[in-house]
């Protein structure tokens, strides 16, 4: 039986942790495309480059992952020298993968609420509404999110009923909506480059600017009867272009 691509993201992370090269073989590395503005590309084959981090003893887990046609992206734990929470998006070509971006930072929280960054369902239900569910996430990026029209808040969320696993918040609507509003955070969405998704679970991948740097978001949500009812997420900083180890780009 053919192994699935999640199943397949899942061994190629690991082998992060393992060295072992077989689970490599899924991806094309004469077409790779690494979105990483910190790796090399073409430089160091991924079986060495592979090999060579398993040397330092790190701890990878991949909490989540789900398959949106040609596409995986997973939600991940490592422990390399610190411990980081990421997002993992791959793309497939056919059977092989073919390109690769990623969103990473610090360990962080628990939160006010006691929720961690990566805590919560694991398991997509809803496969029949995947398409209703990322269609809420893009109106809800673009108006909330990028066009800051937050008198339209309650059209997302039930109440005030929202887990939120931001390292910086507690749960509820409310204490999101303060946020984005807060002069102290000032983060700003500018745009949104891809809705992912899964059943009940959507990615949204954005770039704006948080206090002044250009950073990148990923906000992943879980849907429950059309109202978001969980968010996780990451931010990362987007060094400067001179300072970038390949020409692809973050986004």
């Amino acid at each position: 039986m053919q192994t699935s691509k999640t199943d397949q993201i899942r061994a190629l992370l690991k082998s992060i942790e393992t060295g072992d090269p077989g689970p490599i073989a899924v991806v094309n590395q004469s077409k790779y495309i690494q979105h990483n503005p910190q790796t090399h590309e073409g430089s160091e084959g991924l079986e060495a480059l592979f090999k060579r981090l398993s040397l330092t003893n790190p701890r990878v887990n991949v909490v989540r992952a789900f398959e949106d046609g040609n596409f995986v992206f997973g939600h991940t734990e490592y422990d390399f020298s610190s411990q980081r929470i990421g997002f993992e998006v791959f793309r497939y070509d056919g059977d092989q993968v073919v390109e690769h971006w990623d969103n990473i930072q610090a360990r962080k929280g628990p939160n006010g609420s006691g929720h961690s960054m990566v805590n919560g369902p694991t398991d997509a239900g809803d496969l029949n509404r995947t398409e209703e569910n990322r269609a809420l996430v893009a109106a809800f990026v673009q108006q909330i999110l990028i066009q800051r029209d937050h008198t339209h808040m309650d059209d997302y969320f039930q109440e005030d009923q929202l887990i939120q696993h931001d390292h910086a918040l507690s749960d509820g609507a409310d204490a999101l909506l303060a946020s984005l509003t807060s002069q102290t955070t000032a983060k700003l969405y500018e745009k949104c480059h891809r809705v992912l998704a899964c059943g009940s679970f959507v990615l949204a991948v954005c770039e704006g600017r948080q206090q002044g740097r250009h950073s990148s978001f990923y906000e992943m949500f879980r849907i429950e009867n059309g109202k978001i009812v969980e968010h996780w997420n990451t931010v990362e900083t987007v060094p400067p272009r001179d300072l970038w180890k390949n020409d692809n780009g973050k986004f």
